[in-house]
C-alpha cells in the first residue's frame, strides 16, 4: 500500500507539474505574439514570428492531451489490473515459461505502440502538415512504422532474450551482467547505425559542392576530428525541418547535413553550424553523455535487480507475482513503465546541463568561424522551424536542452 501511494503521488504530482508548465507556456508564448523581440526585430518578420507562436501552442496543446492519456494508460495497466491481464494472456502462449515471459514485453511494447500511433500520424499530417513543415506520404508513414518494427525487433528481441536468460541463470548478480551486455550492445548500435541502421530510412549522398566540402575538411581538420565521409540526407522526402549532425563511433565519423539545411543557409553559415556540432566533439561533450549514460544504467539495473525481489513492488503497482515461475519479464516491463514518473524530477537538471554544454560549443564554433556566421544560422534556423523566440521561462528551464533564442543570440553577439 505505500509504495502504490508513492506511485499515485509522483505520478499525479508529476502530471500537474507538466500541464502547469504547459499552460504557462501557452500563455507567455501568447501574450508575446504580437510583437518581435527587439533583439531580432530587423531580422524576424512578424508574419513569421506569429507564426512560430502558432506552432508552439499547437504542439504544446497536443502533448497536454498526450500527458493525460499516457497517464491514464499508466494507470490502466498496473492499478486497473492491465499488465496482470496480458500476463495472463502471455500464459497462452506454447513453448514454456521463458517464451511466455518474452511474449509479455512483447505485447507490451505492441499496446503501447498503437496507443501512441494516433498521435504520431495526427502530429505528421495535421499538425506539422498544418504549418507546412509535413512532406511524408501515408505510404512512407507505413514503410516507416514497419522498418522501425522490423529493425526494433531485430536488435530487441536478442537483447531481451539474454538479459532474460540472465536473470534466470546468473544469480543475484545478474543485474551487473545485464549491465554489460547492455552497454555493449549501445556500442555496436552507435558504430552500426550510420552504416547499417539510417540508410534503411534515408538516402545518404556524398557532397556535391566541392567548395563547400573543401572548407568543410578543413574546418574538420583545423578541430582534430577525423573525417569518414560528408554526407547529405534526404530529409525533405519527410519534413521542411532542417538539421545536421555528426555520427559514428570510432573511425567511421562521418557528417550528415539534411538537404533542407543546405538549401537555407549560406556557406559561412553551414561551416559555422559544423563548428558548434564539433565544439561538442572538442570538449568530449558527446563521449562525457555517453559514459553518463552508462553509469544511469548501472544504477538503474542494480536498483531492478533488488526491486525485482520484492513482493511489494508488484502488488504495489497491481500485479500478482507467480509463485510457480519465475517473474523477470513482470519485474523488466514493471520497472520500466513506472521509472520515468519518478525521473522526470530530474529534468531540470539534465536540461541545465545540456544548455552548458550548448552554450560552450557556441563559443567554441565563435572562436573558429565568427560570431556573425553562427548568430545568422541560428536566427535563419528559429524562423525556418518556426521556433519560438518567446518561451515562458520556467518552461525553458525545466525542459530546454537548447537555451532560449534571445540568450543564445545575445551571447553570440556579445562575444
Amino acid at each position: 500500500m505505500a509504495f502504490t501511494l508513492l506511485f499515485v503521488a509522483a505520478l499525479t504530482l508529476s502530471v500537474l507539474l507538466r500541464l502547469w508548465l504547459a499552460s504557462r507556456q501557452i500563455r507567455h508564448v501568447m501574450r508575446h505574439r504580437e510583437a518581435v523581440p527587439p533583439v531580432f526585430a530587423d531580422r524576424i518578420r512578424l508574419a513569421s514570428h506569429q507564426r512560430a507562436a502558432d506552432y508552439t501552442v499547437a504542439r504544446t496543446r497536443l502533448a497536454m492531451i498526450e500527458i493525460v492519456f499516457d497517464a491514464a494508460v499508466l494507470i490502466v495497466l498496473t492499478l486497473l489490473g492491465g499488465l496482470q491481464a496480458l500476463w495472463n494472456l502471455s500464459q497462452l502462449a506454447p513453448g514454456g515459461p521463458f517464451i511466455q515471459q518474452m511474449v509479455l514485453v512483447v505485447l507490451v511494447v505492441a499496446v503501447l505502440g498503437l496507443l501512441g500511433l494516433p498521435f504520431t500520424w495526427y502530429r505528421q499530417f495535421r499538425l506539422e502538415a498544418r504549418f507546412g513543415f509535413n512532406r511524408m506520404t501515408g505510404r512512407l508513414f507505413v514503410q516507416d512504422t514497419l522498418k522501425g518494427i522490423i529493425i526494433g525487433a531485430a536488435l530487441g528481441l536478442p537483447l531481451l532474450a539474454v538479459v532474460l536468460w540472465l536473470m534466470a541463470s546468473a544469480g543475484a548478480s545478474w543485474w551487473l551482467w545485464a549491465w554489460v551486455v547492455w552497454t555493449i550492445f549501445n556500442l555496436a548500435v552507435l558504430w552500426l547505425y550510420p552504416t547499417v541502421i539510417a540508410p534503411w530510412f534515408n538516402q545518404f549522398t556524398p557532397l556535391a559542392d566541392a567548395e563547400l566540402a573543401t572548407r568543410i575538411r578543413a574546418l574538420a581538420e583545423r578541430c582534430g576530428f577525423s573525417l569518414d565521409g560528408l554526407f547529405v540526407m534526404d530529409g525533405s522526402k519527410r519534413s521542411a525541418h532542417g538539421n545536421a549532425y555528426f555520427t559514428g563511433f570510432g573511425r567511421s565519423k562521418r557528417i550528415v547535413f539534411f538537404d533542407t539545411l543546405l538549401a537555407k543557409l549560406s556557406g559561412d553559415e553551414i561551416e559555422a553550424v559544423l563548428a558548434h556540432e564539433l565544439g561538442h566533439f572538442h570538449h568530449r561533450h558527446i563521449l562525457r553523455r555517453i559514459l553518463l549514460s552508462f553509469a544511469v544504467s548501472f544504477g538503474f539495473l542494480a536498483l531492478l535487480g533488488w526491486l525485482a525481489g520484492r513482493t511489494w513492488f508488484y502488488t504495489g503497482l497491481g500485479v500478482a507475482p507467480s509463485l510457480l515461475q519465475s517473474n523477470h519479464a513482470l519485474a523488466l516491463v514493471l520497472f520500466f513503465l513506472i521509472m520515468p514518473v519518478f525521473t522526470f524530477f530530474l529534468t531540470p537538471l539534465a536540461s541545465w546541463y545540456s544548455r552548458r554544454d550548448e552554450f560552450q560549443a557556441d563559443r567554441y564554433a565563435a572562436r573558429q568561424t565568427g560570431a556573425a556566421p553562427l548568430a545568422s544560422a541560428l536566427v535563419k534556423l528559429y524562423d525556418d522551424n518556426a521556433a519560438t523566440l518567446t518561451p515562458d521561462p520556467r518552461h525553458s528551464a525545466f525542459y530546454d536542452s537548447h537555451p532560449p533564442a534571445a540568450a543564445r543570440i545575445g551571447r553570440l553577439t556579445a562575444t
